[in-house]
């Protein structure tokens, strides 16, 4: 172990990697990095001697076992390279952007052999706990001749899956921005909405309730017949429970079903200690109770009201028997929750009747109220005893990335319970206490383990000091991890952060709530506000130029193209902090009007997710408002006019000017007709960029009589294309360039070649879905609009002599 080749290979002058330094903590520790460099990978780095051995993943790795990940040796890391992430710049090795996709700690599956000599052999057998990665893995070195080439390969466990990997689609929330975003749409694995703690039943017509299980929480996905279940955070359940999976399997349907997957006895009470125990050899009964669905036969179904959704489910089950509809009744809370009581249930769900689905968001609509109060928490130890297997447990919980202290358990474990968790425990023994603070046994001896087994316990209250109330062991929670074992949320607590509670992008420490991403915004494609958002991350560092700065006149279209939108100057009461806006008196309001400034990526998605399809800004700036940018000639058709005459007015508008040789560039409107933009740099009025467009429009006129006009009020136009001066005024905004409008088959206000603009051009050959293609192709067409100088009287002289 060696980072000589990693000191050759940089100059630390030029690069914030860190410095070649070894570090003896010995900790066990990993990292893996996603690497946007020449080509994008994903790098494994494994705290070994001192230093981090390291690998070069192009696919990432995997958590299904039948994939073989190649992974390619590579030199040597610093121990600091756990932390790295941000920017190699260009000319150094391995320039791009790194960020840390997961991390946490490692170690061997095999006892009769070190690390270090495992690797020497080329054959690691490891342990993973991390945030994505888990469970046992094999790196086993192959016979390529090209290279220190070797294979990661995710062994079959309770963490493994068999559905379709990506690493791609697990980014963190901190990377890439389009990803991210993608993340909200895509994900294979679906975290369930959680329900919010309250303490009082209550009656409400416009809320549900069901009876709260006490089983594992099951999200099943059908496709072809092909069942798919997993728990909560992702663990693959089809081993665990065949008969579900078969009985799931006569659904002639593809769904995504959410519910609760239950052992009764022969009085209808959940038993969850036997269904942890689970063989398919149990008199129990086995039941899964479905509440909810999330799609079905391809349709997203998570933003239709939830008595909507659970309408379908008894159709979908109609021919299973394992799988059953979960009933509700409708107002009456606390009656039912009385009844539940009394059968020896543990409570009640109660939910809004027209609550939305709402993946991973723990939410005020789903409210769970029990007869007594329970907590997930991690045994961190146990205390001796000479009378039993041992004393008490010792709980902790996850509070601000440390474990906090919150009491001890010594009751509720049954005939035999206290024995099977010692033998549990003392195969996770350690020296020391995992908590940071010291705890108060009153003078019992603790023996402390790693901080890995969670389970549930049932008490009274939490004291003053945070600590459990006459604690009573309920049992292990082998469907749960450590990092879930946190304090719940009461509804008060929900409250206070019900912020944070959307859908959230964060885009340059932004967080920009994204909402509603399934709303359907162009019905005739079935293109989604989702669609929408995506295409103005996937085109941000485009746009912004033509948008940063000026004014926004906001275009908005909550509800798709089809719905009556509306424009919105005044911004006023927008209670996003970071937004920035400008005041602008208003001659014709006789008031201060709060415009909008779009001025970065975070502010563009903003007013995407308000329903902004087009985006509308000033042709010109703050700090120069008086003096617009660029000069605008706006070809706008009558309804007798076709686009091939449009196409005709444009083509003669390019040779005049040609021929006084002035620059113009060319867009379509997105809409029926075609904007000319010429560059005036900022140094001219509105009244002298209007008289000087002015002067451009007649002399089209005089070239094209019959298909043009200058009259303002339309019916005098006698169906002719109106050539639009006026736009040259202060206060006038156009769709900006790569905007999308709100039309049939959402067309972009696409700046083109002058030689594209010929016979045969439609103004829907350019699109929400090809612009991006487009750009990368042919980039910014109009980058000159903002750039290039302008002598405009220089220019009046040449027209005047044509």
């Amino acid at each position: 172990m060696s980072l000589e080749d990693y000191e050759k290979k940089r100059d630390f002058s030029k690069t914030p990697e860190p410095p070649s330094e070894v570090n003896q903590d010995a900790k066990s520790r990993f990292v893996i990095q996603r690497h946007q460099a020449s080509r994008l990978h994903y790098d494994l780095r494994l705290e070994i001697e001192g230093v981090l051995a390291s690998w070069a993943v192009p696919k990432g790795p995997s958590m299904n076992s039948k994939d073989k990940r190649l992974a390619i040796r590579t030199e040597d890391h610093p121990v600091k390279y756990l932390h790295f992430k941000g920017s190699i710049p260009k000319g150094n090795y391995g320039a791009g952007e790194m960020s840390i996709w997961d991390s946490g700690v490692y170690k061997s599956a095999i006892d009769s052999k070190s690390i270090i000599e495992q690797l020497n052999e080329g054959n690691l057998k490891l342990i993973f706990k991390g945030e994505k990665i888990k469970g046992e893995f094999a790196l086993v070195k192959t016979n390529s001749e090209k290279g220190d080439q070797w294979l990661l390969i995710k062994k079959g466990d309770s963490y493994s899956t068999d559905l379709n990997y990506d690493a791609e689609d697990y980014i963190p929330r901190s990377t890439s921005k389009k990803a991210k975003f993608r993340e909200l749409k895509n994900r294979k694995t679906i975290a369930p909405m959680l329900a919010t703690s309250t303490a009082e039943i209550f009656n409400d017509p416009k809320w549900i309730y069901e009876l709260k299980w006490d089983g594992y929480r099951i999200i099943s996905h059908i496709k072809d017949t092909k069942v798919h279940i997993q728990s909560r955070n992702g663990i693959t359940y089809n081993s665990k429970f065949p008969a579900l999976v078969k009985d799931l399997e006569n659904i002639p349907h593809d769904a995504v079903l959410d519910g609760e997957l239950v052992l009764l006895d022969k009085n209808g009470k959940s038993v969850f200690q036997e269904l942890q125990n689970y063989d398919g050899s149990t008199k129990l009964h086995l039941k899964y109770y479905v509440f909810d669905m999330l799609f079905l036969n391809g349709h997203s179904m998570i933003d239709l009201p939830l008595l909507e959704r659970k309408s379908l489910i008894p159709e979908v089950l109609e021919d299973t028997a394992v799988a059953v509809y979960c009933d509700h009744i409708e107002g009456m809370g606390t009656a039912f929750y009385n009844k539940a009581v009394e059968a020896g249930m543990e409570g009640v769900i109660a939910k809004k009747a027209d609550s939305v689905y709402r993946p991973g968001i723990r939410s005020e609509d789903w409210l769970k109220i029990k007869k007594e109060e329970s907590q997930e928490a991690i045994i961190c130890g146990y205390t001796t005893s000479e009378k039993t297997a041992f004393g008490s447990l010792i709980l902790g919980i996850e509070e601000d990335n440390t474990l906090k202290y919150i009491g001890n358990c010594g009751t509720g474990f049954g005939r035999g319970g206290k024995k099977a968790l010692l033998q549990k425990m003392k195969k996770l023994q350690v020296k020391t206490s995992p908590f940071e603070e010291k705890i108060d046994l009153k003078g019992r001896e603790p023996k402390w383990i790693e901080p890995k087994l969670v389970c549930e316990v049932i008490f009274s209250e939490w004291t003053k000091e945070g600590k459990m109330r006459h604690p009573v062991f309920k049992a292990v929670r082998k469907d749960k991890e450590p990092e879930e074992a946190r304090l719940q949320p009461s509804v008060d607590k929900a409250a206070e952060a019900s912020a944070g509670a959307e859908d959230r992008l964060e885009i340059n420490g932004r967080q920009v709530s994204v909402t509603n991403l399934s709303k359907v915004y162009w019905p005739d494609s079935g293109l989604r506000k989702f669609d929408l958002i995506d295409y103005y991350l996937k085109i941000s560092e485009i746009i912004l130029p033509y948008l940063k700065d000026r004014p926004q006149n906001l275009h908005r279209h909550p509800n798709g193209i089809n719905k009556k939108g509306f424009y919105q100057k005044d911004t006023k009461g927008f209670n996003e902090n970071w937004l920035e806006t400008t005041r602008v008196y208003s001659e014709s309001s006789q008031k201060d009007i709060e415009y909008l400034l779009c001025q970065d990526e975070a502010s563009l998605i903003y007013m995407a997710n308000l329903g902004c399809i087009e985006l509308n800004p000033w042709n010109s700036r703050i700090g120069n408002l008086e003096k617009p940018d660029y000069a605008v000639i706006d070809l706008d058709p009558s309804s007798k006019n076709n686009f091939e005459e449009v196409i005709e007015v444009a083509q003669v508008t390019y040779e005049l000017l040609k021929a006084a040789e002035i620059g113009a560039y060319c867009k379509t409107s997105g809409s029926t007709g075609i904007h000319i933009y010429i560059p005036m740099g900022g140094e001219y009025t509105y009244n002298e960029v209007r008289d000087f467009t002015k002067i451009i429009c007649y002399l089209i006129q005089d070239a094209l009589p019959d298909l043009t006009s200058m009259e303002r009020v339309v019916k005098n136009r006698k169906g002719k294309i109106y050539l639009d001066y006026l736009q040259n005024r202060k206060g006038q905004t156009l769709a900006a360039p790569y905007c999308v409008r709100p039309k049939k088959g959402a067309p972009v206000s696409a700046p083109i070649e002058w030689k594209e603009l010929k016979s045969g051009l439609r103004i829907t050959d350019f699109n929400m879905n090809n612009m991006p293609q487009r750009l990368e192709k042919k980039g910014d067409l109009f980058h000159a609009v903002l750039t290039s100088e302008f002598e405009m009287y220089d220019a009046i002289d040449r027209l005047n002599s044509l």
